[in-house]
């Protein structure tokens, strides 16, 4: 039978797994091999996708990936024991103590070089809170060159010649995601002088599997076993020195959350990168043939491998598996490209596999074999029993659409009326204070009328303004990041795959979506967590049509002007018009700019855990940093050019009245393309432009410019008010929120965003204006 047609709560063994390409890698990578047994555990409330058990942890796929793979149902289970393996404790060797240490006599490099080093490991595997006790505040965060991929790096503490980058994480060296190319090119390029290889012990099995192809490297290397402190508390038992007598580097056992082991880590990856000792480490396959194809192909491209500077096992081992990044890197010749061709078809005539299964089987058997002589398997965890309990609720069939909702309900009500605008009112407090003290100094002292008015309602008002953000964006995050590391966001992929599917996008691009309905800019931020660079293009261009929170004074404002006692309604109306906006919208994009499907949902679910303190902190800071400097650059230039705009007249005098200003001349220029939408007044264009500075001000432009309600009630009919509504709702976001999206992506889809919304924003009020008054 077919994967996706096993019974819940049943098991059996994969027969066969079928697909091409890097999908199919993928899954090989995840341990989806041949004999393998799994367990169907639930269905999405959906119906799709389905979650797994496999190699002792939890893995989601879609129904249709799920139709690929082959197995047969077992009735009777044999479960593999070790028992017979004695498992004591010996005294973990202390740095340069064992026989691989032994290797290098001499020290090559020292502490005045830079040692720069390379922090690498699976996804959930603790390597954040690693990275921080590691380097505590002395981290940087960047993008890596060309891609919108977090780049970290840090000095660890005491030892200021050091540099470790804190790579994305990864399940193996295949190149599946942006983040394992970025992972691949840095260590195969930059070449840390030393790589840490973070490794989860309580899912050792699966960790291993990268393990395995960063031994293929040849780099010094340091294994960093984590969570030792919940294997050991469920009876679980790992023999450090077996183990690393089998994998020929050093591993220390540690627990980056209590900080236990962290000493002897950085003891030992200084030495081996002083020293540059290399694994002693020859990966042989059981599988003769196997054994066969590689050499013949690592004598095949030896000298390619060693002009492009690629570690030749590494090579060998990824060409079997028909790497085309690594293939075009080598620049082989036609000829040598058949040879190669012939060497893999030798293999899988030989062979049962072909050569991606052949290697994959064979990596996890090999893995297999050294966890049953160096692991004691621990009793079902507690973690795992309570995951499972909480999952009863949150991913089940008739509650996890409801909890979730739930759940991001009191997180919005929590940052948007509770805490975030309690701190938001301070910080308003706070500048307009400080705005005020610097007002009075500056008239006491006769200052140029002109510097006078830039300094306050340019640089204090304008990026002031933007300033009351901060607070609801760092609760927002707070909440966030307690979310994700508590492992419920990817419970929350899993619950709205099949919903967002259909517009293109995959379930892990609903959180930005819905943070977007409090704020664009932490939207935007928030789509980092998507692993593809498709989801994470749709899903910024996307979450700008969710009406951030910015926007409810427009509403309130026309609503009580224009529809007394019908406020819920209106309201209503605009953020589902909205939401069905932006779904069409993706379906254009899904069919045009962004062909093709979602990237598949192959996704771990991790244990549900407590959020580290100090990680939350970091992320907090790192936010808050990250928002400040867009704050004090972009945003900054942009509030001095409004100020101008509006405070000069073309001969460049201060003006009197707004009418005169610079802006207010832009302003008619632009009015006739109102016309045809019913607000053909240069008073609301002008409100409309400084709406890009922050949605808010269009009601205090508009305000200042009629003068009156009445006024307004005058210039507008009820149909332009429910256009300019729409208008509101879909045209460009501020420019925090252009800023966010240039830094995301770049400049020109930054003009894009512009342009397109605006367009966009002009059709729907077009359509909206001239069906009312054709029906009314």
């Amino acid at each position: 039978m077919k994967l996706d047609n096993l019974a819940i709560g049943k098991s059996a063994v994969i027969v066969s797994v079928g697909g091409t390409g890097a999908l199919r890698q993928h899954f090989l990578d995840m341990g989806l091999i041949q004999g393998v047994e799994v367990t169907m555990v639930k269905y999405a409330p959906m119906g799709d996708p389905i979650e797994i058990k496999i190699h002792d942890y939890e893995l989601t796929l879609r129904k249709e990936d799920a139709q690929k793979i082959e197995v047969k149902e077992i009735t009777k289970k044999e479960e593999l024991k070790n028992e017979n393996i004695i498992f004591k404790y010996k005294k973990h060797p202390g740095y340069g103590e064992s026989s691989y240490d032994k290797i290098n006599n001499h020290q090559i490099y020292h502490e005045s070089d830079l040692l720069t080093f390379a922090l690498v490991g699976n996804q959930n595997c603790g390597k954040t809170t690693l990275f921080n006790q590691l380097t505590g505040s002395n981290q940087h965060v960047g993008n890596f060159p060309g891609v919108t991929v977090d780049r970290k790096d840090g000095v660890i503490k005491g030892y200021k010649n050091t540099l470790i980058t804190d790579l994305p994480g990864i399940y193996s060296m295949s190149p599946y995601s942006s983040e394992e190319i970025v992972t691949r090119n840095f260590l195969l390029k930059e070449k840390p002088k030393a790589i840490i290889n973070i490794v989860d012990a309580t899912n050792i099995e699966r960790n291993l599997y990268l393990t395995m192809q960063l031994l293929e490297l040849n780099m010094p290397m340091v294994v960093a076993l984590n969570m030792m402190d919940e294997m050991s508390g469920n009876g679980g038992t790992v023999l450090i020195n077996e183990l690393e007598d089998h994998l020929g580097v050093p591993v220390v056992p540690i627990s980056a959350a209590k900080g236990e082991g962290i000493d002897e880590l950085v003891s030992h990856v200084l030495h081996v990168a002083y020293y540059q000792e290399k694994p002693q480490f020859l990966q042989y396959f059981d599988n003769q043939a196997l054994d066969r194809c590689i050499n013949a192909i690592e004598h095949l491209i030896e000298d390619h491998a060693k002009k492009a500077r690629v570690p030749l096992r590494f090579a060998a081992s990824k060409l079997a598996e028909n790497d085309s990044l690594l293939l075009e890197q080598l620049d082989l010749s036609q000829n040598e490209k058949e040879i190669l061709e012939h060497i893999r078809k030798q293999l899988e005539e030989e062979s049962s596999l072909d050569c991606s299964a052949a290697i994959a089987s064979d990596r996890f058997h090999s893995i297999i074999n050294i966890c049953r002589q160096t692991v004691k398997k621990p009793h079902e965890s507690k973690e795992r029993l309570r995951s499972q309990k909480i999952d009863q609720f949150l991913t089940g069939k008739y509650t996890g659409i409801p909890a979730f909702i739930g759940i991001m309900g009191i997180v919005f009500f929590l940052t948007f009326n509770v805490i975030g605008s309690f701190l938001q009112g301070i910080l308003e407090n706070g500048v307009s204070i400080v705005t005020n003290y610097v007002d009075t100094l500056l008239t006491q002292a006769q200052i140029n009328v002109a510097l006078h008015s830039l300094i306050i309602d340019g640089i204090f008002n304008g990026v002031g303004t933007v300033l009351s953000f901060l607070p609801i964006i760092v609760t927002l995050f707070f909440f966030l990041s307690i979310l994700e590391d508590s492992g419920y966001m990817a419970r929350v992929a899993f619950i709205m795959d099949k919903l967002l599917r259909k517009i293109g996008l995959s379930g892990r691009s609903i959180v930005p979506m819905l943070i977007g309905f409090g704020c664009t800019v932490p939207g935007v931020m928030a789509s980092r967590t998507l692993s593809s660079r498709r989801d994470r293009q749709m899903t910024i261009i996307l979450t700008p049509f969710m009406s951030c929170s910015a926007k409810l004074p427009i509403y309130a404002f026309f609503t009580s002007v224009f529809f007394p006692g019908k406020g819920a309604f209106v309201m209503i109306f605009l953020y589902v018009f909205g939401i069905l906006t932006g779904i069409i919208f993706a379906l254009i994009l899904k069919g045009s700019l962004f062909k093709g499907e979602p990237v598949p949902f192959v996704m771990e679910l991790p244990n549900y855990r407590m959020p580290g303190a100090k990680n939350v902190c970091q992320l907090l800071w790192e936010k808050a940093k990250d928002f400040l400097q867009r704050a004090f650059t972009v945003i900054f230039v942009a509030t001095i050019i409004i100020w101008f705009l509006q405070t000069f007249d073309l001969r460049f005098n201060i003006v009197a009245e707004s009418k005169e200003s610079i802006l207010a001349i832009l302003a008619g220029y632009i009015t006739p393309i109102f016309n045809p939408l019913g607000f053909g007044d240069w008073r609301i264009s002008t409100a409309l432009i400084s709406g890009f500075m922050a949605k808010e001000s269009v009601v205090s432009t508009l305000s200042i410019l009629y003068g009156s309600t009445q006024s307004l009630l005058m210039s507008l009919t009820t149909p332009a008010a429910l256009s300019l509504l729409i208008f509101c709702l879909l045209y460009t976001p501020c420019i925090a929120a252009i800023a966010a999206i240039k830094r995301e992506l770049n400049g020109k889809w930054a003009l894009i965003v512009v342009f397109g919304q605006c367009l966009i924003a002009w059709l729907a009020s077009f359509v909206v204006y001239h069906l009312i008054l054709l029906v009314f």
